[in-house]
Parts: C-alpha cells; structure tokens; sequence
C-alpha cells in the first residue's frame, strides 16, 4: 500500500467489526445477459443496499442511474470492463480509472480471464489498469478466473488451477483477488498464502440450490480465513435479497455459524 488515499479507500470497504468485506455484485448482465432478478435494475439496486453489505459492485451506467440514494451508506466498486455473449473469453476494458473517482468508488475491478486465447491482452489490461489507478490511489481488484477455453472444465475450481490465477493478478500489482471457491477450506487457505500479500475474497458462482448452502460456502469461505466474499446471484435470485445479505453479515462478519445465520431467513 503506497498511499493514504489507497489506504482509506481500501479501509471504507472493510466492515468495522470483522474488517472483511461482503460485496453483492450487480454487474452480470452485460456479460450473460438479462438473468432472472435483475430485470429492474434499480430495484435490485435497493433491496440490496437495504440489506446493507459493505459494498456494491456496478457498472458505470448502473451507478449513474441507480446508486445516488445509497452514496455514503455502502461503498462502491466500479467494474471497468466486461464480456459478452458473443465473445465469453475476451473482457473488454470499457471504463476509465477516471470514471472511478468521480463516481466516487472506493475501488476499480476488472475480469481476467485466464486460459484463453485472448489471455495476453487481458493480462496487459490489468497492467495498465494498474499503473493507472496507482496514480489515483485507487485500490484494484482483479477478477481472476482459471475458466479460459484451454483449462479442461474439471480442473477449474482445483488448487492448482485457482491458485496460479490467484496469484498471477497479485504479481501485476492489484490489491484484492476475487477467485473461484476450491470447494474446501483447506485449499481454499492455500489459494489466500499463494496470493497473500494480496487480499482474496470469493466469488458466489453459480446459484446454488439451498440457502444453506451459500450460507455454508460463506461460513467455510471465513474458516479460510480469506478477506470476505463476493456474491452475486446467490443474492439477488433469492427470495429476500435483503434477508440473505443479514444472514450472510452474520456469518461472514458476527462468526455464527449457518444454523445460526439461519434464523435471518427464517430457517
């Protein structure tokens, strides 16, 4: 950390009481399209915010359009470049660290795709994007998923597979990783020590088909002793967004365990 200002922005997306991070990601759309539950942008905008997670995670229009209500009361992650469905492996950097700060973001995301043909340029993105937001004393996070088209689909949730892409995006300088759950929090501790000094959060995935199961993969995510999680659809494909993300604070920041989150869903 090289500056206040990174040092701040970076502090102000922590939770006070447990110093990790819950972020609900609302950036989905232009990369698989328009999925159930976010069909009313700004509407999922604020059941999430009333759940209150530490930060939210939004494209550049989204936050123009839908985040104003909320400034001060949940910090802002920007996402600065996206796929599509018509070109799943090739993140396009669409967004300027300069959109960050005056959007008022706390932090700058961008998806790395590792494994696939387009790989090179990707990688020379996120350098740049570093160098950039370093500028700004803007904190990054790299998106990094081993899912590129030459990583067989078996090995992309595996150790070896999520650790190298983990530490890949914290050898280019970025400031937090946010990777695929290894299924464990055994290997998933090795993916934190293999990016460390970088901070590691995990990305929710796919919806899974209990909410006692997001409520464990979180808990067990903790165990890992990881920086916090990012979830997206299993958040705002449940039935209670609002509900899910107090159930999630209480394990992600109180360390109760998932009988007890439970309750906050009325389980």
């Amino acid at each position: 950390m090289s500056t206040l200002g990174k040092a701040i922005r970076l502090e102000r997306l922590k939770n006070l009481e447990s110093g990790r991070i819950l972020t609900v990601a609302l950036d989905h759309a232009p990369s698989y399209g328009l999925l159930k539950g976010l069909e009313n942008i700004c509407r999922v905008v604020e059941q999430v915010a009333r759940g209150g997670p530490d930060a939210i995670m939004l494209m550049k229009g989204t936050a123009e359009h839908c985040f104003r209500p909320y400034a001060g009361r949940v910090a802002l992650i920007l996402k600065c470049s996206t796929l599509s469905p018509f070109h799943p492996e090739q993140d396009v950097w669409v967004s300027p660290v300069e959109d960050a700060l005056r959007l008022g973001a706390d932090a700058i995301a961008m998806a790395v795709t590792i494994g696939g043909p387009h790989q090179p340029q990707i990688l020379a993105n996120l350098a740049a994007l570093v160098r950039e937001a370093e500028r700004a004393a803007m904190p990054v996070i790299a998106h990094a998923y081993p899912n590129g088209g030459l990583v067989p689909p078996d090995e992309r949730y595996s150790l070896e597979r999520v650790g190298y892409a983990a530490r890949l995006a914290m050898e280019l300088g970025v400031d937090i990783v946010k990777t695929f759950y290894t299924g464990s929090s055994e290997t998933f501790a090795a993916v934190v020590e293999k990016a460390a000094p970088a901070l590691v959060v995990a990305a929710g995935g796919p919806r899974l088909e209990t909410e006692a199961e997001v409520l464990r993969m979180a808990y067990d995510v903790v165990q890992a002793r990881a920086a916090g999680i990012t979830f997206g659809r299993n958040v705002w494909q449940s039935d209670n967004a609002s509900a899910m993300i107090c159930a999630l604070k209480q394990v992600v920041h109180s360390n109760r365990s998932v009988q007890e989150a439970s309750h906050d869903l009325g389980g």
